[in-house]
């Protein structure tokens, strides 16, 4: 059908949400020009032409679809929501400038002075800023509790409790909650949940399937891949996304840019393959690092010893493309082993093409307190490991070079 801009639009979210994801993510949310061409139209551009000020009028009330700012909205934009929507299974989405952003948006606007946020301490060092600092400026309390257990989740609760917030599994100790149970508990408490599902990806967990009301994503990670950008998405229900998320993301601009859309684009074309392969080297290595007396555990959500194996199998559909490997010798350890490594590089990314491999005590969980670390689990020789797509033979050979030089 034709939009009020003369745009074919050639796929929406309802056409496309009975196929599978591999299908889903190379065309869902297309839309063509009248040129007709194959790849996604990069619509680089910060306003648009109105064809009389009666219709600008019309399309700033809201009365004539059609964009009107790429602060607001963008056709390029638009289409990675819709392909997200459609993966996803949600009614509504908005891109951000970066997974930051996403997450403060989804927090910032869905509460006011006066409310309580209970959140999973297990959290990114960023996330907790957001909830203890910037949310507690503005006359927003906050209890953090152990994920893991769900009467520390029914504790928290008071009368002013409004949202809940967590991550599954954890960066970067690969701890699991259990959404649905959470899930149960805000609902209960008349509290949104929001989940924060980078280290799933949307091909391994699906959060609003299990009870979430809001999934947010920081796509430089695994829907770009490859290193190139940064970007975000919200995504939850359309009325949610009204109510909350539209005029605090209209005012305060956390928009993603049209190019950043377009190659998050064209990373979901290839998220299945790439999320396929990261996921079989990751087990990989997981049983070969677990082999070695040099490493005092593995943590991996694809392996039977993990401590939560049971819920693995019931919230996810695949292992991950993340390890967490902590090695006997501690910190001097962890740095003899990481810059030992000649194919795995050193970086605080994580879910690229490339495997990656940081120290998360001296990174980025760095500005957490001593105690803090160590309530997480986060000691000395804890390393975060994110699979690549390169030859699962030669990473494994790579960590056993590495092993050697501890």
């Amino acid at each position: 059908m034709k939009s009020a801009l003369g745009v074919i639009l050639m796929s929406k979210p309802d056409e496309t949400s009975r196929l599978r994801p591999a299908t889903q993510m190379v065309h869902g949310g297309t839309m063509r020009s009248g040129f007709g061409e194959t790849s996604e139209a990069l619509f680089l551009t910060q306003g648009f032409v109105y064809p009389t000020a009666e219709a600008a009028e019309a399309r700033f009330k809201g009365e004539e679809p059609g964009y009107v700012y790429s602060r607001y909205a963008n056709p390029t934009t638009r289409m990675f929501e819709e392909r997200m929507m459609a993966l996803e299974g949600a009614e509504d989405a908005r891109a951000t400038a970066s997974g930051m952003a996403a997450i403060s948006t989804a927090l910032q606007c869905a509460v006011k002075a006066g409310d309580h946020v209970v959140a999973a301490r297990a959290l990114f060092g960023s996330c907790r800023y957001i909830i203890e600092t910037v949310l507690g400026r503005a006359g927003v309390s906050s209890t953090l509790v152990d994920g893991r257990d769900l009467d520390q989740w029914r504790a928290a609760v008071r009368p002013e409790t409004k949202l809940f917030f967590l991550e599954s599994p954890t960066n970067p100790t690969l701890e699991l909650v259990d959404i649905r149970a959470v899930a149960e508990i805000a609902h209960a408490a008349g509290a949104v949940l929001v989940v924060d599902n980078v280290f799933a990806t949307p091909l391994q967990q699906k959060p609003l399937e299990l009870g979430a009301d809001v999934v947010v994503y920081s796509a430089t990670k695994h829907i770009d891949g490859q290193g190139r950008c940064l970007g975000g998405v919200i995504l939850s229900s359309a009325e949610w996304i009204e109510k909350n998320v539209q005029d605090f993301f209209r005012h305060t601009g956390p928009s993603l840019s049209p190019f950043n859309a377009w190659t998050l684009l064209k990373g979901l074309e290839t998220l299945p393959l790439r999320v396929a392969q990261q996921t079989a080297n990751a087990a990989r290595m997981a049983d070969a690092l677990a082999a070695s007396p040099k490493v005092a555990r593995v943590l991996y959500p694809g392996r039977a010893d993990h401590p939560q194996a049971e819920l693995v199998k019931r919230q996810m559909t695949g292992g991950s493309t993340l390890i967490a490997v902590e090695l006997a010798g501690g910190k001097e350890a962890a740095f003899r082993f990481s810059n030992a490594l000649q194919i795995i590089k050193l970086s605080n990314n994580l879910g690229d093409a490339k495997s990656l491999i940081t120290h998360p005590a001296t990174t980025t969980h760095k500005s957490l307190t001593d105690e803090a670390r160590a309530e997480l689990g986060i000691g000395p020789g804890l390393l975060r490991l994110s699979a690549g797509i390169e030859d699962g033979a030669d990473l494994v050979e790579d960590l056993e070079r590495a092993l050697a030089a501890v």
